[in-house]
């Protein structure tokens, strides 16, 4: 049985590194690690969802999608989660190698 590392399981299964498939996969789990950073942040301040939700100015119903799903959020809903909260928000922001050409 031949075993493979992360890298080549994902390689495999995703894509290679730079296709659309393995970048859509890497946005879609991203979005899902800032949905459990959220969690347990809240957790973390022993807040409730609906507690959290009064802070940001939205539902609890909204704090739970967010939570468990935060494909569907503005940065700026994100960035108002993370300032109630009292985190500190970086972004990392990547230029691809490509030229840029103005009409």
């Amino acid at each position: 049985m031949k075993s493979y590392s992360l890298d080549e399981a994902q390689d495999l299964l995703v894509g290679k590194i730079g296709t659309p498939r393995r970048n859509q996969f890497e946005f879609e789990l991203k979005l899902d690690l800032i949905g459990e950073m959220i969690k347990t942040a809240r957790k973390e301040r022993q807040l409730t969802q609906e507690q959290l939700g009064e802070l940001v100015g939205v539902q609890k119903s909204q704090i739970s999608k967010l939570e468990s799903n935060a494909k569907n959020v503005t940065i700026e809903t994100i960035l108002k989660v993370f300032e109630a909260l009292k985190a500190k928000v970086n972004f990392k922001v990547e230029l691809m190698n490509t030229e840029v050409k103005i009409a």
